[in-house]
């Protein structure tokens, strides 16, 4: 993969199909293989999708110090640069989303439309993971067994009804297993992820927006979705009934067509 960033942070992207520029802002541990072959190549014949992984994370440079949400926008900014991108689409799920709004912020310029998907804004009334359920997930981390981080991961990322069906899990391991995230940029991530607030700010976004948003979701509680979509104008909320926090994941075809209806307009 081409590499972006500057000399300190090397940023490690890819890019395949055609059409309309699309840049893809990726989770907390996420790489560009979390976005998974069934979602990714129902975008491939209407976008010029290009994928990265944050600093830190996967085949880029390690992260050695703090970093904030607004750095992550300004590497996905770096991203577009090396690939030549003017404007492009946006989608940023998970912390990639928060990294969306920032740079829906500090560049509006540079951005044709913008799809926020289960993610935060920080501020009052916004909730992350609940302890209970960030437990199993926090003593798998801790514990360096990466098949028991794995379970858990898939555990609180994805709803009971997708978890119905075991063979499942096979794919969600492979994709975590073949880039393992290194534990001290999940904890940078975390901190990171901490700071962020946008709230008082998403009035400002001038992008047509879309909000995506699984009701099921642990990781990133639905209540921050509709929070999201009330603050920024004529943003539009697309809750996705049952579903868990990789909604892109559990139901691959109607997540592209969404983003395909909301940045195309059909």
């Amino acid at each position: 993969m081409p590499i972006a960033g500057d000399a300190e942070i090397e940023l490690h992207w890819a890019r395949s199909g055609a059409g309309e520029p699309l840049l893809l802002i990726q989770g907390m541990s996420g790489t560009h293989l979390s976005w998974g072959e069934p979602f990714l190549s129902r975008l491939e014949a209407d976008f010029d999708c290009v994928v990265f992984d944050n600093r830190g994370i996967g085949d880029s440079g390690p992260a050695e110090a703090p970093f904030t949400i607004a750095d992550l926008a300004a590497d996905a900014l770096a991203v577009m640069d090396a690939a030549g991108l003017e404007t492009a689409h946006v989608l940023g799920i998970s912390m990639g989303g928060m990294a969306a709004q920032e740079l829906a912020l500090a560049h509006p310029d540079r951005l044709r439309t913008l799809t926020l998907g289960c993610t935060y804004p920080g501020g009052p009334g916004s909730s992350l993971i609940a302890p209970q359920d960030a437990g199993p997930l926090l003593a798998a981390m801790g514990s360096g067994d990466l098949e028991r981080l794995f379970r858990a991961a898939y555990e609180v990322n994805l709803s009971p009804a997708f978890r119905a069906d075991e063979s499942h899990y096979a794919d969600f391991a492979a994709m975590a297993g073949a880039l393992p995230a290194r534990r001290q940029t999940v904890q940078l991530q975390l901190q990171a992820i901490g700071s962020h607030d946008t709230q008082a700010r998403l009035a400002q976004i001038a992008a047509p927006t879309l909000v995506v948003h699984g009701t099921a979701d642990k990781m990133i509680p639905v209540a921050n979705g509709e929070l999201i979509a009330a603050s920024i104008p004529g943003a539009r909320l697309e809750l996705l009934e049952g579903v868990g926090h990789m909604f892109w994941w559990e139901e691959p075809a109607r997540a592209a067509e969404l983003l395909r209806a909301h940045a195309l307009g059909a």
